[in-house]
């Protein structure tokens, strides 16, 4: 009964300070309300007149949203990359940025579950991934083991930092033996999370253009890469706007890891393009579409060669000792390779995938505004709920949020 107090307490002073700011933080916050307002508007027009409104059709069946799903997965995973150094590996220099990185993953996969509801059409249907309730299939298919890892991720997310949080608003030291072996298991569980979105896609033979051992390596790559650039260009943020003390080593440790990954990214791509175009065949359909464009039809080619530049430009930035230790040019590195890889998970994997059909047809995909703004709401939400996350973490983290001060007046 004390801890359910304590922890309602503790919610109380949480949406207390989320709720104050200065100016700039009320416009960042007024800017998300209204994106979210625009995406629940765009929703309602789908939901009232079906998927019909938006770019997908019988041949490219999965658009927008399953593209952000795909990138957003590895967002999410890429918290491993804070946690494994701070509690298992006892580095302190991390210990400032995981909370957050944690924080970024409960956003990320609030944002996963989102764009699964918006593309199946209507939330009703959503009762067909509940265990034991829907038509679950498992463990044949692999979107139930999907379904499994990411809410079960999302679990891990929540408690963990809830359970260092309350005994931090408590004024008291965590426990290592409560914390520890979930964060164990969430080390492994963040890798599972984007390999079993990799074999979602890779075990469909008739995709070949997803049927690739590769995938999976390649997934976590990217997710690696992706995900801490976001980390450190939200560190940055936060260290600017707020008191919280973030280490430019931190900053510099993190930097490093996106680097590596960087790299290991555009080996793997370089792999890709050698198997698809040095001995082509009709399987590299889809490739050749993609890259070359196919009967005329080339709508992706600008995607790509678009992502594939971004990739290359911040991994070189990031490659230069020089350029990466200077911050601003880290930040454009960062911007880069975000964005380079949301386009690759998207327009370069999950669309040319559908794309040419099974019998040669070319159906070309591009959303619609409906998608566009379900897409900018859901987005919106995200880092929405991030936001709160952080105004709520950094008082507690910084000591000046407890609750025996607020219990004593």
């Amino acid at each position: 009964m004390k801890q359910l107090k304590i922890f309602f307490s503790l919610v109380r002073d949480a949406l207390d300070s989320a709720t104050k700011g200065n100016t700039a933080y009320h416009i960042w916050m007024g800017l998300l309300t209204v994106l979210m307002l625009t995406g629940a508007y765009c929703y309602s027009k789908q939901l009232n007149e079906g998927l019909s409104v938006t770019g997908m059709n019988d041949r490219v069946s999965w658009g927008l949203y399953i593209s952000n799903f795909t990138f957003l997965v590895g967002v999410a995973a890429a918290a491993v990359m804070l946690v494994l150094p701070t509690y298992v590996l006892k580095d302190i220099d991390f210990s400032k940025a995981v909370l957050i990185g944690e924080g970024l993953a409960v956003s990320a996969l609030v944002m996963c579950l989102a764009f699964v509801t918006v593309d199946l059409g209507g939330p009703a249907r959503a009762w067909h991934l509940i265990p034991g309730i829907g038509l679950f299939n498992w463990p044949d298919s692999m979107l139930a083991w999907d379904v499994i890892v990411l809410n079960g991720y999302l679990f891990i997310n929540i408690t963990i930092p809830l359970y260092i949080l309350m005994k931090k608003y408590q004024g008291k030291l965590p426990h290592k033996r409560v914390y520890f072996p979930g964060v164990m298991i969430s080390v492994f569980w963040a890798i599972g999370i984007h390999m079993v979105t990799a074999f979602l896609y890779a075990g469909l033979p008739a995709k070949p253009f997803w049927n690739n051992a590769l995938l999976g390596p390649r997934f976590l790559a990217s997710a690696f890469s992706a995900g801490p650039a976001l980390i450190i260009l939200a560190l940055e943020i936060i260290k600017k706007y707020s008191d919280y003390t973030i280490e430019i080593k931190t900053i510099r440790k993190i930097s490093l890891v996106v680097t590596v990954a960087a790299q290991i990214n555009l080996i793997m791509l370089a792999s890709e393009l050698f198997k698809e175009f040095y001995a082509p065949t009709h399987h590299s359909s889809s490739a050749i579409y993609l890259f070359f464009g196919l009967d005329g039809k080339n709508a992706l080619m600008p995607w790509i060669y678009t992502s594939i530049a971004m990739n290359v430009t911040a991994t070189v930035i990031l490659t230069i000792h020089a350029l990466r230790k200077d911050l601003r040019w880290l930040n454009v590195a960062c911007v880069l390779l975000f964005v380079g890889i949301w386009i690759e998970k998207g327009m370069g994997l999950i669309i040319p995938g559908f794309i040419p059909g099974p019998w040669g047809d070319i159906v070309e995909y591009m959303p619609t505004w409906i998608e566009v703004g379900v897409t900018l709401g859901v987005w919106a939400m995200g880092f929405f709920l991030f936001t709160i996350l952080v105004k709520a973490a950094i008082p507690i983290e910084t000591g000046r949020l407890k609750y025996e001060k607020l219990g004593s007046q």
